[in-house]
């Protein structure tokens, strides 16, 4: 099991800092070897069920593994309602040039399964596969915006900002009107999706977060024909039992043996 420990600070241009944690052999420690990087999720952080999971497979399958809290999650610096989709795609791929060593699979969960597929169209040299569970691209569109009530959009243009409640937390998140906005700079659903790589989908059916249709409309939009998508009856939005966890690892598994 991984063990508790101090992350390490990469700060960014802003003075911002990012936390981070390693586990397995040190990035860049055997050249051209695959490697993973862990993208969570709105509001999560890098010490949580599926990111601790990942943290013991790197161990046990030798393969560095790079964890991050985005800006203003988890031990990260940053005031929340500043954050942006954009904002939190530019901390990974931070992390992918500064920290990450050599080709690298992205390992997505809801939010950052969104940011997985951005970084992936911005780095395709270095991203060499996709492994997302209940991805959420568009979400702020798709998921938040056009689900409001007429009153909740208005106190967004008016106030710039909607206190939404959360099943995952006592303290609701501000959705402000710039998040919503800059959100639809980096909107993928409305055509094609020029990942060539392979993906892997986990989605569970019950999940009321991130309906699984969702995450078939993203296999239909990516160019990629390796893409394989996995549904879990029972599964909800966090994925987190220890089957769930058991098929995420060997997921990893079978994808590092296809790359090589």
């Amino acid at each position: 099991m991984t063990q508790h420990r101090a992350p390490s600070k990469l700060t960014r241009p802003d003075g911002e800092s990012l936390a981070y944690l390693t586990d397995g052999p040190p990035p860049g420690a055997a050249p051209g070897r695959l490697s993973a990087l862990w993208l969570g999720g709105f509001k999560s952080d890098m010490t949580g069920t599926k990111a601790s999971a990942l943290a013991d497979w790197a161990v046990a399958a030798e393969r560095s593994l790079v964890r991050f809290d985005y800006f203003a999650h988890g031990a990260s610096s940053g005031e929340f309602f500043e954050g942006t989709i954009g904002r939190w795609l530019g901390d990974a791929l931070e992390m992918l040039d500064v920290v990450a060593k050599g080709p690298q699979i992205l390992v997505g969960s809801s939010m950052g399964g969104w940011i997985a597929l951005l970084a992936a169209l911005a780095r395709p040299s270095r991203v060499k596969g996709l492994v997302l569970i209940a991805p959420a691209p568009d979400f702020s569109e798709e998921l938040m915006w056009k689900g409001f009530s007429p009153e909740v959009r208005e106190q967004i243009l008016r106030d710039g900002v909607y206190h939404q409640p959360s099943d995952y937390d006592d303290k609701p998140y501000p959705i402000t009107r710039t998040f919503i906005e800059e959100g639809r700079e980096h909107l993928l659903l409305g055509g094609p999706i020029n990942i060539r790589c392979p993906v892997r989908i986990l989605h569970g059916m019950t999940d009321a977060e991130v309906p699984w249709a969702h995450g078939m409309a993203l296999a239909d939009a990516l160019v990629s024909d390796d893409v394989t998508v996995t549904l879990t009856k029972a599964g909800d939005h966090r994925l987190s039992e220890e089957a769930d966890l058991a098929r995420l690892r060997q997921t990893l598994d079978d994808l590092c043996t296809q790359l090589g």
